[in-house]
């Protein structure tokens, strides 16, 4: 999960898998796989950093798991 900061100013937690694009219109929204529109306070730079560290979470603790195997 990554923390977006929508526009009211209030922060969710969002499956960044469920991403589908990410535009600068000059505000950022954020389309979901579902359709759904999210506009966040976030650059879409800063979204694609937290996207990149989520994914390298995820391979990381499986590269842990298979270790431990």
């Amino acid at each position: 999960m990554i923390r977006i900061t929508k526009f009211d100013g209030s922060s969710v937690m969002l499956n960044p898998e469920q991403i589908q694009t990410i535009e600068s219109t000059p505000d950022t929204v954020i389309t979901l796989t579902t359709g759904y529109q999210l506009v966040v306070k976030d650059k879409v730079d800063e979204l694609v950093n937290a996207f990149k560290n989520y994914k390298k979470s995820i391979l990381s603790e499986r590269w842990e798991a298979q270790k431990q195997s």
